[in-house]
């Protein structure tokens, strides 16, 4: 089967990495025909990170790569953050399955993936190879700990890895039920930054609710370039993380009265979040270069958890590399809060004032509060973000009373 084509970009952005924007979405007759075709096929069912990277791939966000990595390329990965073919990349895309069903595919063998059954798109199987999940574990989130999210999702995972590209007929249903008035393709965001006259873009990663320390940041980023795009990440999280919608909504509230529209676009990235710390703020960069992104905001303890990674890991990180080899350029902030004395938004590098007069809250705080139903400090975040924090906890905690009744 010819494989699908790639997309021409506007001239007047950035290159995507590798050089070239991957589209493997089918259309037309072959869509249809491959579509029929993967009714009679060995069907296997994907997993929610699986899903968010089956759509990254298909549009190109996770260009140059068009299916999910063989042997090569994952162990190059694991141990040096770099493709077969030498191009950096820092998160290994695989395909696990147990051994059972590895037993039941063949080289070469043609397989449909589904979501719960339904076709999503159809994959020729050139790999199938194990591999060692405490060394992967070690190398990409630096811990063998479980309790690690992501380790602890890697260890549940199957022992077999299949490897080759990926035709995709459909995307997941989250592509048209979450969401899909923001969901832009990295084609899309690129014209979209051209028709704007943006040729400095600037993106910013978030999985949490916006606040007054990210406006800061934000807004500082903005006087350097031609516009902003605010890119949270909708994919799978921790449990205990603000649900999606509820943070959609309270970007689009603060949208609203404190940024100037014509300097601004909302997106969504249906990544899922891999807590990877250091090498997930490498993954979020490259990736953003693909959605038409020339600079990129890495804060505080980028894609972090817990306390495995440090402070500033995720920054330092990006001097291991050559900056033509990431091809983005990289705007690290430091710590910032509200400060009394200095009556604003400030960071450690600019206040002289000691944290008695500082007022942060951390994730776990947020949670508690607004659990409790109480709005956040307004030198937090903004009272109208805030109410939209505590109506949004409070339907999500009558969804689940009802459920826990029904």
């Amino acid at each position: 089967m010819t494989s699908a084509s790639n997309v021409n970009v506007p001239t007047n952005t950035i290159a995507p990495h590798g050089g070239q924007l991957v589209n493997r979405m089918l259309r037309g007759e072959m869509r249809q025909a491959v579509r029929e075709r993967a009714q009679k096929l060995f069907k296997l069912d994907l997993n929610p990170m699986n899903l968010s990277d089956l759509e990254l791939i298909a549009g190109g966000a996770m260009s140059p790569l068009t299916g999910f990595m063989g042997q090569a390329d994952y162990e190059r990965v694991v141990k040096e953050m770099r493709l077969s073919n030498g191009l950096v990349w820092p998160i290994p895309i695989t395909l696990p399955v147990d051994r059972e069903t590895a037993a039941s595919i063949h080289l070469n063998q043609e397989i449909a993936l589904c979501e719960k059954g339904h076709v999503l798109a159809v994959m020729e199987v050139a790999e199938k190879f194990e591999y060692d999940k405490k060394h992967e574990a070690e190398m990409v989130y630096q811990t063998t700990e479980d309790k690690h999210p992501g380790v602890a999702r890697l260890y549940r995972q199957g022992d077999i890895l299949l490897g080759g590209e990926i035709w995709v007929v459909e995307l997941p249903a989250t592509a048209e039920t979450e969401f899909p008035e923001l969901r832009h393709t990295p084609a899309q965001t690129r014209r979209m930054f051209a028709r704007r006259g943006w040729r400095r873009v600037v993106g910013f990663q978030t999985r949490n609710p916006i606040h007054r320390a990210h406006e800061y940041i934000q807004k500082t980023a903005l006087e350097i370039v031609d516009g902003l795009l605010i890119h949270p990440l909708v994919g799978e999280t921790k449990k205990d993380d603000i649900p999606a919608d509820v943070r959609i909504a309270s970007y689009e509230a603060i949208l609203r009265d404190y940024y100037p529209a014509e300097s601004v676009l909302l997106g969504v990235f249906p990544a899922a979040m891999r807590y990877a710390g250091p090498r997930e703020a490498i993954f979020h960069a490259l990736l953003r270069k693909n959605y038409g992104c020339t600079h990129f905001i890495v804060g505080r303890d980028h894609a972090g958890v817990g306390g495995y990674y440090g402070t500033y890991d995720a920054q330092l990180i990006f001097d291991e590399f050559q900056k033509d080899e990431i091809g983005i350029e990289i705007l690290p902030f430091d710590y910032t809060f509200y400060c009394k004395k200095c009556g604003m938004v400030v960071s450690s590098k600019t206040c002289p004032h000691g944290k008695d007069d500082w007022i942060y809250l951390s994730g776990t705080q947020v949670r508690e509060m607004l659990e409790r139903g109480e709005m956040l400090p307004p030198e937090f975040t903004r009272p109208e973000v805030s109410k939209v924090l505590v109506d949004g906890m409070r339907a999500k905690r009558e969804r689940e009373n009802n459920n826990n009744q029904g």
